[in-house]
Order: C-alpha cells, then sequence, then structure tokens
C-alpha cells in the first residue's frame, strides 16, 4: 500500500512538472526543477517518516492486543485446567471413598456369612432353637410395653400348677391371664419344603411337621389353660414367620384344630399387632377408669365449693354489716373531730382578748 501511495505520488509529481513546464520559461527551468525536486524529497522523506511512525503505532497496538488475547487464552486455559483437575480428584475420591464402601460392605457380607453360618449351628440344636424363641419372644415384649413393665407382662413365670410359661399376659378382663409360649419346630419343617427330598418324603415329612404342631398345641392347651386362674385361651409363638405362613397357606386343619383348642397360633409380626391391640385395650380401660375417678372427685369439689359459697355469703353479710357500722362510727368521729376543732377555736379567741384588756 506504501508503494502504490507513493507511485501516484510520483505521478502526481511528474504531472506538476510537466504543467509548470508550459507554464514558465525555459531560462527557470533548472531552477525550478532544482527547487521541485528539493521539496519532492522533503515531502518524502516527511511521508516515509510518517508512514514509518503509523506502522510502528500500528504494529505496537496489534502486539499489545495479541498480548492480551494471548494473556486472556492462557487464563481460560489455565482455569479449565483448574477445573477439570478438581473434578478429577473429586472423581478420584469419590471411587476412593465408593471402593472403601465397597471393602466395608464386603466386611460386613463375610461378618454376616459367619453370622449365618453360626445362626445354623445354633437352629440345628433344639434347645438353643428353644432360647433363641425365647428371647425373640422377649424382644417383642420389651418393644410393645417396655421392659420390666411386670404391671403388664412377667417372662419365665410359674403357674399354679407348676408349670413354668415363658410369658404371662396381664390382659384385663373378661381376658384375664394370658400364657404365650414359643415353639420351633424346624427340622421336619425343613425336610417338607426342600425340593431335593422326593415328593414321598416330603409327604411323610409334612405328616410329622404336622403332628409336631398338634403336639405343640396339646401342649400349650393342657399346661397354660387353667380354669379360674388364666385366661380360656392360650397363645402359641412361632419365631420364623416362613412357618406361620406355610400353615396359613396350606394346612388350615392346623389352624382349626388350634382354635378348637384354644390355642392362638401368632408370628413376630402377628404377635406385636396382637399385643398392640391388648396395650390400648389397657390405655383405654386406664383411662376409663381415672375418669370415673375424675369425674368423683369433680363431684366432691363441687360439694365443697357450695359449702365454701355459703360459708362466704355468710361472710360477706357480717362484712357488710361491720362496714356499716365502721361508716356510722366514722361519721360520729367527723362530727366529734369538728366540734372539737369549734371549741379549741373559741379558747384561743378568748385568751387573745385577755391579754389585750391587760395591755
Amino acid at each position: 500500500m506504501m508503494y502504490v501511495v507513493i507511485g501516484l505520488l510520483v505521478i502526481l509529481i511528474i504531472l506538476t512538472i510537466f504543467s509548470l513546464v508550459k507554464n514558465i520559461n525555459e531560462s527557470h527551468i533548472t531552477e525550478r526543477l532544482g527547487k521541485l525536486e528539493l521539496n519532492v524529497v522533503k515531502e518524502l522523506g516527511d511521508f516515509k517518516t510518517d508512514v514509518n511512525k503509523q506502522l510502528n503505532d500500528d504494529f505496537d497496538k496489534m502486539n499489545e492486543k495479541i498480548e492480551n488475547k494471548l494473556t486472556l487464552i492462557d487464563n481460560k486455559v489455565n482455569e479449565r485446567l483448574d477445573q477439570n483437575f478438581e473434578k478429577t480428584n473429586k472423581t478420584f475420591t469419590s471411587v476412593l471413598e465408593r471402593l472403601s464402601k465397597i471393602d466395608e460392605a464386603q466386611k460386613k457380607i463375610d461378618i454376616l456369612s459367619n453370622d449365618i453360618v453360626s445362626l445354623q449351628s445354633v437352629l440345628t440344636d433344639k434347645k438353643t432353637r428353644g432360647i433363641f424363641g425365647e428371647v425373640n419372644l422377649k424382644n417383642i415384649m420389651i418393644s410393645v410395653f417396655g421392659e420390666n413393665n411386670n404391671r403388664i407382662y412377667k417372662m419365665q413365670y410359674t403357674l399354679d400348677n407348676k408349670t413354668i410359661a415363658d410369658c404371662v399376659l396381664f390382659a384385663p378382663e373378661p381376658l384375664g391371664m394370658i400364657a404365650i409360649d414359643s415353639k420351633f419346630p424346624l427340622e421336619n419343617y425343613q425336610n417338607m419344603v426342600d425340593k431335593n427330598n422326593s415328593l414321598e418324603k416330603r409327604e411323610q415329612y409334612e405328616k410329622l411337621f404336622k403332628a409336631d404342631m398338634k403336639k405343640h398345641i396339646d401342649a400349650i392347651s393342657n399346661k397354660y389353660i387353667i380354669p379360674g386362674i388364666t385366661s380360656d385361651q392360650a397363645i402359641l409363638f412361632l419365631p420364623a414367620e416362613a412357618i406361620f405362613a406355610e400353615i396359613n397357606a396350606y394346612h388350615p386343619e392346623i389352624i382349626e384344630y388350634a382354635y378348637k383348642k384354644r390355642v392362638w397360633l401368632t408370628s413376630p409380626t402377628t404377635l406385636i399387632s396382637t399385643l398392640t391391640t391388648i396395650q390400648v385395650i389397657i390405655k383405654n380401660l386406664e383411662r376409663d377408669k381415672y375418669a370415673s375417678i375424675i369425674h368423683q372427685e369433680l363431684r366432691l369439689l363441687d360439694s365443697e365449693f357450695k359449702r365454701y359459697k355459703e360459708r362466704w355469703d355468710k361472710l360477706y353479710r357480717s362484712i357488710e354489716t361491720v362496714s356499716k357500722d365502721v361508716k356510722d362510727i366514722h361519721v360520729t368521729t367527723d362530727k366529734i373531730t369538728k366540734r372539737f376543732n369549734s371549741i379549741n377555736q373559741v379558747e384561743v379567741e378568748d385568751n387573745n382578748q385577755e391579754t389585750r384588756e391587760l395591755v
């Protein structure tokens, strides 16, 4: 662009020279050409200086803009890198936390596996299985009625016939004292539902399981239902929900047999529901009992208040009479006071008159 401008200036100068040549004399051509050459050289120098200065300024501004852009880009890149590093660090930390949780869960699974093995070894023995049922029953009683609530229930209670029930519930009348005993018929049940056994064996184990259940029902009915002492019904507690569900789903004859013997079959869930219902009944009875007591006390308070009102009315009349007497006395006192004041005033005047006469 600079060369184009220079070329145009040169052409302009040449045209000027030619126009000057036409208008001047030949004698002055050399002098004017010299002056023109000096002017052209001077103007070209000034133009070159201005162009160089402008170009330098433009280059400086361009370099400044480029540096600003590069600085901005560098800041953006660093910011993005920091953000990505932070996200990567969080992701890595989260992965480590999840790995630690997975490792902890694996440890718990291992512990649970050992506990299951231990539980299986416990359940294979009848005595330990019975203890398991009693502990489960106790925990349910505590969860519903609280611990050591001997007014509502007692564990390992000895009845009048010298038999010991796992638990006795002191329900309100007409229920009365209800015995709860835990039974856990497991072996024949497991063999009955084991798919690896043949159908014939499973049917044999089913008969044995039914016989076990009827034997437990008979024992509870004979031991824990005592006329005149306990309620006419008792509760058989099955610690396993699966056994209870099996009986209700496929063995209605066992439920019917228990009904005839006045023995109610319960699982942990149904026992909690039954006990909760009894708890509500007990609370309602207690509330009704205290309501009657409160009502009786209110009646007594009403009679006392009437007596108080009569005495207050009598006292009020006495106070009113005394008040009238006090008012009359007050009036009399005012009259006497005024009379004394008048008497005193007269004496003062007489004394003053006698003093004036002596003078």
